[in-house]
């Protein structure tokens, strides 16, 4: 996807001076910073929660990540509960 957007003359200048330092394009510098700004950002809003939140977080992954064809019937879930009183 193509989006233009507006950048102040000085700004446009340093991003080049940069990007030639960096031996890349200004475009994939400018990915590259806000990939750099997203990152931190999770870091810091992992670094804020609670234990019981990070638990939530890890347990939504998980399930993100489960297969879905596989099932199970409601009674397996009702002996394996019962199971573990």
């Amino acid at each position: 996807m193509r989006k233009n957007i507006d950048i102040d003359e000085t700004t446009l200048t340093k991003l080049k001076i940069l990007s030639a330092f960096e031996g890349m394009t200004v475009k994939g510098l400018m990915e590259r910073a806000v990939s750099y700004f997203i990152e931190q950002k999770e870091k810091e809003r992992l670094g804020k929660m609670t234990d019981e939140e990070k638990e939530d977080l890890g347990l939504l992954l998980l399930m993100q990540q489960a297969d879905r064809s596989e099932t199970v019937s409601e009674d397996e879930i009702m002996k394996e509960l019962q199971r573990k009183r």
